[in-house]
């Protein structure tokens, strides 16, 4: 059975770090899909963070992580990151990984995403 498996949120001081990790598990082929991050805050919609595209060329970010985030996949691994630097308060939220084997889509839509992780918490605080 297939499913996206996620791991490595947590607590980290602001200013802080974390990669989160999302393994495809049972993806016979990982590297036909286009993957993406998402965050949904308590009290607010979820938000598209990042995309990156099935053979890695093509990745996007959203206004609020660019230059903090960074995604990224190694498709030896069926596993897709998000490296997250300069951590901030606001980015207190549950995190998502989706996977699409549609037409990539530079704006990263939600709708395109079949495929979901259960989510990870990032809470940030000090």
């Amino acid at each position: 059975q297939s499913q996206l498996e996620q791991s490595g949120g947590g607590l980290v001081q602001p200013g802080g770090s974390l990669r989160l990790s999302c393994v495809a598990s049972g993806y016979r082929h990982f590297d036909n899909y286009n993957f993406a991050w998402f965050r949904r805050a308590p009290g607010k919609q979820r938000e598209g963070l990042s995309c990156i595209s099935a053979g890695g060329s093509g990745t996007n970010y959203t206004d609020s992580v660019k230059g903090r985030f960074t995604i990224s996949r190694d498709n030896a691994k069926n596993t897709v990151y998000l490296q997250m630097d300069d951590l901030k308060p606001e980015d207190t939220a549950l995190y998502y990984c989706a996977a699409s084997r549609l037409h990539f889509r530079t704006n990263c839509p939600a709708g395109d995403y079949d495929f979901w992780g259960l989510g990870t918490q990032v809470t940030v605080s000090s």
